[in-house]
């Protein structure tokens, strides 16, 4: 049920199986013995299997990996010029450390994964990334005064619906209503943004699903 979890459309026995190192007749039994057991497993064999929505397992308990993976991303999240995300990290981490038995917190304590000084310093520009994120999380158009490479200023209405936090930069994807099509901008040449608070008409999966179809990319799980 974790490892289902961990997807948000219907995963087939031969991909849980592989995950969880088993057969694949294994996972169709145990699949049959959780739905005997009222467990909101849904699916069917050769078309794959997922939770239904509104289910959550209790908390489980980190192993060593995951609690490292966990420091260590969240140190990354630190040095990425949102003070809003810097703290979300830390008060994660400190809900999680309050969850965790004394021996794991000193695991994370004393960790020697760290994310090097230097490394995606930001700079000025990145006081655009917080309302950039925010207008991708509520779906809303923005306004945005935007420089190319070669340094020609446009006035730009975007449905922005990702954000990629890359080596060196920050790189805004969204719908371009002035050019009708999907386009791409970096935060550091954003002169000037603000949120017009109105929902864009599209959904965000959607223009993101067909960005990836357009870029060849492959979905994430």
């Amino acid at each position: 049920m974790d490892a289902m979890r961990g997807y948000r459309r219907p995963v087939t026995a031969a991909r849980l199986a592989e995950q969880l190192g088993v057969s694949e007749r294994t996972i169709y039994r145990d699949i049959q013995t959780l739905a005997g057991l009222g467990a909101p497993v849904q699916g069917e064999a050769g078309v794959g299997y997922m939770l239904k929505s509104g289910f959550f397992l209790p908390p489980l308990m980190f192993g060593a990996d995951e609690l490292e993976a966990l420091v260590l991303g969240a140190r990354w999240v630190r040095r990425q010029g949102d003070e809003a995300l810097a703290a979300a990290a830390n008060n994660a981490l400190a809900k999680i450390a309050a969850a965790t038995p004394k021996d794991l917190r000193d695991d994370m304590a004393e960790t020697s994964l760290w994310v090097p000084i230097g490394q995606n310093q930001p700079d000025a520009t990145d006081i655009h990334v917080r309302p950039v994120r925010e207008a991708i999380r509520y779906q809303h158009r923005l306004r945005m005064s935007y420089r190319d490479e070669h340094g020609a200023p446009s006035e730009r209405v975007v449905w922005p619906f990702a954000l990629a936090f890359l080596e060196g930069c920050r790189l805004l994807a969204a719908w371009c209503e002035l050019r009708e099509a999907y386009r791409h901008f970096r935060i550091d040449r954003i002169a000037a943004v603000e949120s017009l608070g109105q929902r864009y008409p599209a959904r965000r999966g959607d223009l993101l699903k067909t960005w990836r179809q357009e870029l060849g990319l492959r979905e994430e799980h």
